[in-house]
């Protein structure tokens, strides 16, 4: 390994000054991944040799380290969990107010099929700018709403069903990618 690295540092012996200065004035962290390890292992002129490289290319790299890694504490979940149950907390005082008050019940309606409520956080100041006590109501009751969930959610069952539902999908692949032999006799050459 030793060698090779020698080998490749000096083959690029002219250009090298020019990449220890340009690693040199860069100062972002060096990573790498569990197959190759670290940068850090690596010499530094590999390092900014690599980094050149990378860089003229204009092909798409791959990196491990953009999600999904072990180490994340989920803060995108927990958003998605907001917005979701802001979502319900809309639904559930749209079907209260279609029962109990039909003006106001016309007014969130059209105000929800202008403003999406995809993102809570902009939904609910947008509301609150216009109606006060609805957007309040909205979120009192997606606050019960998540407290009615946690005592219902089972996270065992929740567990064991994503676990199914991976392991279904992985046999209709394997199904998908098998090549059945067929029972077809004339196929066979007699000789």
């Amino acid at each position: 390994m030793a060698s090779a690295q020698s080998v490749l540092i000096g083959s690029m012996a002219p250009n090298r000054s020019a990449l220890n200065m340009r690693c040199a004035l860069s100062r972002r962290p060096m990573m790498g991944n569990s197959f190759t390890g670290t940068w850090q292992d690596l010499p530094r002129s590999l390092r900014c040799l690599r980094k050149q490289k990378a860089r003229k290319s204009s092909s798409l790299v791959v990196v491990d380290e953009l999600a999904g890694q072990y180490e994340d504490a989920f803060e995108d979940v927990d958003q998605q969990l907001v917005h979701y149950f802001t979502y319900k907390a809309v639904r559930t005082v749209l079907h209260q107010l279609y029962e109990m008050n039909p003006p106001v019940y016309t007014w969130l309606y059209r105000f929800v099929g202008t403003n999406e409520v995809r993102n809570s956080k902009v939904f609910l100041r947008a509301l609150a700018k216009e109606r006060q006590d609805l957007a309040e109501r909205i979120m009192v009751t997606r606050l019960h709403l998540y407290g009615k969930w946690i005592k219902k959610c089972d996270h065992p069952k929740m567990y064991q069903k994503i676990s199914d539902e991976n392991l279904q999908l992985m046999r209709e692949r394997l199904i998908e990618t098998v090549i059945w032999p067929t029972d077809d006799t004339t196929t066979e050459k007699i000789g």
